[in-house]
């Protein structure tokens, strides 16, 4: 599976998966991770549940790894992740990878190579700490946090890289990769991107999945040359089994590989070894699943699908889905029999709704690659919008470019993580937000910073609903601190 995907999710879309499951329970739930594993003849689904301090496993499979008995109405508490805030979830074929925000890494298998003796195998020892991972079917690569690049597991194809030698006792460091910034894995070929927007591939290559131009594996790691000379505005790479797909900041994708299915989104069902840029524009994210052949897009008001589908019948264009959809995992349900999640989730609360004609019109005024004259700078991403619109329905943007700013065509964010912003930015063009218990801190402080009494209304509405004994100890300094307004019921024996 590629790299993954933080997104808030309805748990409305899960209710055939958790209907035996008691409710109170999943209200506690703030992070699913779903995933596939292969029994007999046919695929079946396993969960993690994550809890504010627990994470719970919930099928029979993940529970057997643990030594944990399923039950249909309980998942299984998994003690070693007690209090543990984790940030990364990927998975392989019979395997699930896991990392920590203190930089470690975890395995659970059920295959004995990974030598994972029924719980959760630490993979990283030593002062090594990482901060990204990415499964193939049989391998995992692992990011350090110096830009170096590690990987352990199956290696006939030259997926680890150096040699047909396989290690899943412990972790390989990838020669000639540093200043890494982004890792991907397909089935059994690996992916980085450089600092400086370097493009490297490895691995298996028989579709031409690698982007080289050609069907020949590669055991090192081979710097991926594209025709539009965009390679150093790379945004993202997803892979699936036996091809990738490549997002450019402009909003472009690029692919590569395998077919038969249209999943490179082409028009025909025809391998490419040569990069060929997919028919669709302004694309702000993409995803796609190793255990599936469909690719999925979003632009920021729309998602878009393309490949094989659940009735067996193959989109071979991008087709764009009905507007019901708020997350990749929503979208999947339109291609799947069931959604599936693309790495690590959130629960979702949506506020605010949108006149459905002003919405439509209003829209294409944010983060448009042909309609914009301000980006926001946020790291190393950027969201386009239009002075003009943000000055007409905010008071804090009128200030902002007006005198010495007014002819301003960048600002630079450093209070507020992309998400956040690009959320608010989102919410000032459709009225509408997800706020779930990652991005609430900020979003009060946004609010109360900028001024803005309605996101604070729709935080307040969020905290107050969500208030317990367990949320109370993140709740009540936001309380205290912005004098929040509205009715807290505050447990008595919590201090003041």
């Amino acid at each position: 599976m590629a790299r993954s995907l933080i997104e808030s999710i309805d748990f409305k879309l899960f209710q055939d998966d958790f209907k035996n499951i008691d409710q109170k329970f999943l209200q506690s739930v703030v992070s699913i991770f779903s995933f596939f594993t292969f029994k007999e003849i046919y695929f079946e689904k396993q969960f993690l549940l994550i809890t504010e301090n627990a994470t719970y496993a919930y099928g029979d499979e993940i529970c057997s790894w643990f030594s944990l008995e399923h039950d249909m109405t309980k998942p299984q508490r998994i003690s070693l992740f007690n209090d543990v805030i984790i940030v990364q979830v990927d998975s392989g074929h019979g395997f699930v990878a896991i990392l920590t925000d203190d930089g470690r890494v975890y395995l659970a298998s059920n295959d004995s190579n990974w030598k994972t003796n029924n719980t959760f195998r630490l993979i990283n020892t030593g002062n090594d700490r990482f901060k990204m991972i990415a499964c193939g079917w049989h391998h995992l690569l692992m990011l350090r946090h110096d830009g170096h690049v590690f990987a352990i597991g199956h290696n006939s194809f030259g997926q680890i890289t150096g040699n047909e030698k396989s290690s899943y006792e412990s972790m390989i460091q990838i020669d000639n990769l540093k200043n890494v910034k982004l890792i991907a894995c397909g089935g059994y070929h690996s992916f980085s991107i450089t600092k400086n927007g370097e493009i490297f591939s490895w691995g298996l290559n028989d579709f031409g999945q690698l982007g080289l131009g050609d069907e020949e594996n590669r055991i090192t790691p081979c710097l991926v040359a594209f025709p539009n000379a965009n390679s150093t505005r790379i945004k993202d790479i997803v892979a699936g089994e036996d091809y990738s797909l490549f997002l450019f900041k402009n909003g472009e994708v690029w692919g590569c590989g395998s077919n038969y299915a249209g999943e490179l989104g082409l028009g025909d069902e025809n391998n490419r070894s040569i990069l060929t840029k997919i028919p669709i524009e302004n694309v702000q994210q993409i995803a796609c699943s190793s255990f599936h052949s469909f690719s999925l897009a979003h632009d920021g008001s729309s998602y878009y699908a393309w490949g094989e589908t659940k009735n067996g019948t193959n989109w071979s264009s991008p087709r764009k889905l009905d507007d019901s959809h708020s997350s990749f995992a929503s979208a999947s349900v339109q291609v799947l029999d069931s959604p599936l999640t693309f790495g690590l989730t959130s629960t979702i609360y949506e506020f605010g709704s949108h006149d459905s004609i002003s919405y439509k019109s209003i829209l294409p005024l944010f983060d448009n690659q042909d309609n914009y004259d301000v980006k926001f700078i946020i790291d190393e991403n950027y969201i386009k919008a239009c002075k003009f619109y943000l000055k007409s329905v905010s008071e804090y943007y009128r200030r902002m470019f007006s005198g010495n700013w007014i002819e301003n065509d960048q600002v630079t964010i450093d209070d507020y993580s992309y998400e956040t912003y690009y959320a608010y930015l989102r919410m000032l063009h459709t009225g509408k937000i997800h706020i779930n218990r990652q991005n609430i801190t900020e979003l009060v402080d946004l609010a109360n910073c900028y001024g803005d009494e309605r996101l604070m209304e729709y935080c307040e509405t969020f905290i107050r609903n969500d208030l317990d004994e367990q949320t109370m100890p993140k709740y009540l300094p936001l309380i205290n601190k912005y004098e929040l307004k509205g009715s807290y019921t505050i447990p008595y024996y919590m201090p003041y």
